[in-house]
């Protein structure tokens, strides 16, 4: 399934390319998914995903370029593929990033969402002179179920959660740098403590985070002092007010429209570094 970005309909569609070389595992079929009939927010829904997919936007010019994978959010129900994945591309398209974005599979299927994710950075990585990317310099930014998701890859990358299917699995599954956008679901509300999933140590890629301060899921802030106490290079933009859900569509007159000029310069610090 192709998601055409609907602030540029007369661009051409992204090259989209299947995660998985058969039959995602787990699945006993395969679809891309449907859009659903909520169209509430002006947001386009997909949902009812068993055929994990990766929609490429690379990067102007000559490359290898960074790159980004974008996990967007839904609460593991639905992907916001437009508001928190296709205008998403656009933005990091502009600062340099070529993105892939992931439709991983929903609904209610956060550990296969965690295979998809696995799979796509080794993916990306056995392609990356396919696609033109730096193996080196590659990088996950997720929103809300996709921010936990994007925690989980940053943490859990020392086993692989699949059985290997083919080379591409033998390439590393850990990200270079991780951005948690209003991330949801990082702590366990019965402990207090970050999710067992989630849980920050020492040599984790360099976290940055932003939420809003009234935003339900709150837990930014507290995850960002779990991680520096584990000793993990990590970076805070927070706002007061703003809610959730927000994307890119933020008003332009409200201090939380500002996170994504703190991201991207954020983003760019980590094209800098040698790995």
């Amino acid at each position: 399934m192709t998601i055409t970005n609907q602030m540029a309909p007369a661009d051409p569609p992204a090259p989209t390319f299947d995660l998985w070389p058969a039959t995602a595992p787990g699945e006993q079929s395969s679809s891309p998914g449907k859009i659903s009939d909520d169209h509430g927010g002006n947001v386009l829904r997909l949902t009812d995903v068993t055929q994990p997919q990766l929609q490429l936007f690379p990067a102007e010019g000559k490359g290898p370029h960074p790159a980004v994978l974008v996990l967007p959010g839904g609460g593991y129900s639905i992907l916001a593929i437009d508001l928190e994945g296709t205008e998403v591309a656009a933005w990091l398209n502009k600062l340099g990033f070529t993105v892939a974005v992931l439709t991983y599979r929903v609904p209610d299927k956060r550990d296969a969402a965690f295979q998809d994710g696995q799979r796509a950075i080794s993916l990306l990585r056995a392609r990356a002179k396919e696609f033109g990317i730096d193996p080196k310099h590659l990088g996950v930014l997720g929103f809300s179920a996709g921010g936990h998701l994007t925690a989980r890859l940053a943490t859990g990358y020392a086993a692989r959660s699949y059985t290997p299917v083919d080379a591409a699995d033998q390439q590393s599954d850990r990200p270079d740098f991780a951005a948690l956008i209003y991330p949801a679901y990082l702590f366990d509300s019965a402990t207090g403590l970050p999710a067992p999933e989630v849980k920050p140590h020492a040599g984790m890629p360099p976290i940055f985070l932003t939420q809003t301060l009234d935003d339900g899921y709150l837990t930014a802030p507290a995850y960002a002092t779990a991680l520096e106490q584990a000793g993990v290079p990590v970076h805070g933009a927070y706002y007061l007010k703003g809610g959730h859900g927000y994307g890119l569509r933020a008003p332009a007159d409200q201090p939380v429209h500002g996170w994504a000029d703190a991201a991207g310069a954020w983003l760019k610090e980590q094209i800098g570094k040698k790995r």
